[in-house]
């Protein structure tokens, strides 16, 4: 007996047997921290846990790789350039984590991100130069004002959506550069504002300083993540799913209140992008009107585009890149961006949603490529093949589907002339014993695709439909075709039947 399948690569574990099933969970709710569900081993049938969503686990190898990994490297290199991209790179990523809640949680379609985190940083940096304001005081002000400006910017969002929206959010940021590059308050003279309040103590040594800037820009994007976790896996998140775009109105109609949510989303998202503005300018000891910039704006643009839309690993990854390719290939000078710009022009040609969308596209491509070359090496009609048999769970359907088959190739030859003529002189009544077997084996078949009558004129014009067999997905139109009594349409339906079991 030779064993047909491929072998796991993901390990399993044991079943509980007997042992009441504990799981772990977050403190305070039912969520689990790993999904597992039990099932029976498809070769040895033994009881196995197998792990539902593995995200979890690759969360935690990829963050404990970014605490240990960047800092290790650059202490061994002596590099204090690797550190401070390093650095920039979990900053950037936690901006970008939170514009994920904006783009993908709500959809609203903004480009002021960068308007909000320059203005949270500029006005805490101005009260710090001005007013002596500690560095702490400056992320507090900065949410303030990350709020402030998140109402100002959600107001049009009420009526603008789209297209629009986004022109209307990319002049805010114009408006800003603008107004920062003109005011001599802003330092407009010396190009930027410089000098203030810092979280770094002044008797630290250059690497221990690249080193806390570093945990510190780490720990900001923790704390993005888990706004992004606790907003886009709760509530919230929950209703926008319930609402995506183009369906606002079967969500309106249940009871759900997708614009309030949609604001809501918005607001927080503002606040945080603003408790980081207010980190930045104590970060960098300041602001520059570079935070306006039109290269910064699409720089980030590319990262969640080149991750994938709405994903917070997504978001993380394409920063990786691109601040990659950005700060540490600068030798380049301008091919470093025209890089940046094929990479993203790939991305978006040839992948469905970022490079966290290709597992999907892969996997669907695979599927597609083992169908057909099932389908070459077996005949027509739903016979399984050995290696196809591994993956179905239910063995029932393999049993289902072989007796179909074989219940087909019973009734083919019942299809006659005879049989269809006398079909079409009584399509309803008492009929001979092949003809019952037919219309028996036709009306017990699943909704998927079967036929059906649509009377656009009762009793005077009637087409054939087929039936979707999915909620919520309308049926189609078969053809053109119109018929003009019941019988009639009767008849045609019953020979397309025919017609499709001989080719089966």
């Amino acid at each position: 007996m030779y064993l047909v399948g491929r072998r796991r690569w993901w390990p399993v574990l044991g079943g509980h047997g007997a042992k009441v099933w504990s799981r772990l969970r977050y403190p305070f709710t039912r969520r689990t921290v790993l999904q597992l569900e039990g099932v029976y081993n498809p070769k040895t049938l033994a009881r196995e846990k197998k792990f539902v969503h593995k995200e979890p686990i690759w969360w935690a190898l990829g963050l404990l790789a970014l605490a240990i990994i960047p800092p290790l490297a650059g202490i061994g290199l002596d590099s204090n350039s690797l550190l401070s991209a390093a650095a920039i790179f979990l900053l950037y990523a936690a901006i970008n984590i939170v514009w994920t809640l904006i783009i993908g949680t709500a959809g609203i379609f903004s480009l002021a991100t960068l308007a909000v985190v320059g203005s949270a940083a500029y006005a805490g940096a101005w009260l710090s130069i001005t007013f002596g304001l500690p560095w702490w005081g400056m992320i507090g002000v900065g949410g303030v004002v990350g709020l402030l400006a998140g109402v100002v910017i959600a107001i049009p969002a009420t009526r603008l959506e789209g297209f629009y929206y986004a022109l209307l959010t990319l002049g805010l940021v114009e408006l800003c550069r603008v107004s920062v590059v003109q005011s001599k308050a802003l330092g407009s003279a010396t190009g930027g504002l410089y000098g203030a309040d810092s979280y770094v103590p002044d008797s630290f040594s250059e690497m221990g300083e690249l080193m806390l800037n570093y945990y510190a820009c780490f720990a900001v994007m923790l704390l993005a993540l888990l706004l992004y976790r606790v907003v886009n896996g709760q509530r919230l998140g929950r209703l926008l799913r319930a609402a995506p775009e183009k369906q606002e109105a079967f969500a309106q109609a249940i009871g759900i209140d997708f614009l309030r949510a949609r604001i809501e989303v918005f607001l927080i998202s503002s606040t945080a992008l603003g408790l980081i503005g207010g980190f930045y300018a104590s970060h960098f000891k300041g602001a520059s009107p570079s935070l306006f910039g039109m290269d910064n704006l699409l720089l980030l643009l590319a990262m969640i585009v080149i991750g994938g839309l709405g994903t917070a690993q997504g978001a993380v990854v394409g920063t990786l890149l691109v601040v990659g390719i950005d700060k540490l290939f600068v030798d380049l000078g301008p091919m470093r961006l025209a890089l940046i710009g094929l990479l993203m022009l790939s991305t978006v040609l040839f992948t469905r949603n970022g490079l966290f969308g290709m597992k999907a596209q892969f996997e669907a491509w695979r599927d597609r490529i083992r169908s057909q070359a099932r389908a070459s090496r077996s005949e027509h009609g739903g016979e399984v093949m050995p290696e196809e048999a591994v993956d179905i769970l239910d063995k029932n359907d393999i049993a289902h589907r072989r007796f179909d088959k074989r219940t087909r190739d019973a009734l083919k030859p019942l299809v006659t002339p005879e049989v269809l003529e006398e079909h079409r002189l009584c399509p309803r009544g008492q009929h001979s014993d092949a003809l019952m077997r037919l219309l028996n084996y036709f009306r017990v078949a699943g909704l998927e695709d079967k036929y059906a009558l649509l009377a656009e004129v009762p009793f005077q014009r009637y087409k054939i439909i087929a039936i979707s067999g999915v909620r919520g997905v309308p049926p189609r139109m078969v053809d053109d075709k119109t018929y003009g009594s019941v019988d009639e349409a009767y008849h045609a339906v019953f020979l397309k039947r025919c017609q499709d079991l001989l080719e089966s």
